[in-house]
């Protein structure tokens, strides 16, 4: 039968860049897309725990098609470096997802506040500003390049005693939509992915039953989220089909935010 729409919903064959990919929803955005046949460069700072993340993906059949650093986002020529490292591996760029992120517990009269913000901000804002730039020439070529920013519901609210992590996340939601309409019409669509309550490293320290009488009262569905769910939302916007999305924050929260509480 032949198809009627026009429109490829497939990433196989495209480079794809995720940070922060070495557990949580950047691992689970790296198995997806390598299921879905993207050749994947995968960043994070713990290179022990990225190399785990790299042997998964070569037992499933993607030898060829990985390449995995171990780099700390906020050393700035490091950080380009291993794009350069990337796109010499596998080819140019065509997805970039900035993944990686940090929330440090610091009240605003602590002592340890003037360094939570500054790590905060240097890992979940300033390096995406970082490897954007050094991968932009890539992404613009054939006028289809993808970048998919994580930011998170605190973006869009807040809550205290982590006030840099707020900041950020917000920063990142005007980053967004600010490169949206200054790349769009090179072709580049840039959207962000706000995650809600999501089972990953973050949200560890949270015991179940506080987990569960929060998703009871607060996330209509009555649960906190797994990461393939965000993986799922990420790629629905770096598919070529999606190159009417742009500037878009999607929210990936179990309606959480929707509720009025």
């Amino acid at each position: 039968m032949t198809r009627l729409s026009a429109l490829s919903r497939s990433i196989d064959g495209r480079v794809a860049i995720i940070t922060g990919a070495a557990s949580g929803m950047g691992r689970a955005m790296a198995h997806l897309f390598a299921d879905e046949g993207a050749r994947l460069g995968i960043i994070d700072r713990s290179a022990e725990a990225l190399e785990g993340v790299r042997r998964e993906l070569v037992d499933a059949g993607h030898a060829d098609n990985v390449v995995a650093i171990g780099v700390d986002v906020t050393d700035h020529g490091a950080a380009r470096a291993a794009i350069e490292e990337i796109r010499s591996s596998l080819g140019s760029i065509d997805i970039l997802v900035n993944n990686a992120g940090v929330s440090v517990a610091a009240p605003i009269d602590g002592d340890n506040y003037d360094e939570a913000w500054e790590l905060t901000l240097g890992v979940n804002l300033e390096a995406h500003t970082v490897l954007i730039r050094a991968a932009l020439a890539d992404l613009a070529r054939n006028a289809d390049g993808r970048i998919v920013n994580i930011a998170s519901t605190e973006g869009l609210g807040a809550t205290p005693y982590i006030t840099a992590y707020t900041a950020s996340k917000h920063g990142v939601i005007g980053l967004t939509r600010g490169l949206a309409v200054e790349l769009g019409r090179r072709g580049i669509t840039v959207n962000a992915v706000c995650p809600g309550p999501i089972n990953t490293g973050m949200t560890a320290g949270i015991d179940d039953e506080n987990k569960a009488k929060f998703a009871r009262r607060r996330v209509p569905v009555g649960r906190y989220g797994i990461p393939e769910e965000v993986a799922h939302g990420v790629l629905s916007l770096v598919l070529p089909a999606a190159s009417y999305i742009n500037g878009n924050v999607l929210v990936v929260d179990g309606g959480m935010t929707a509720q009025n509480v």
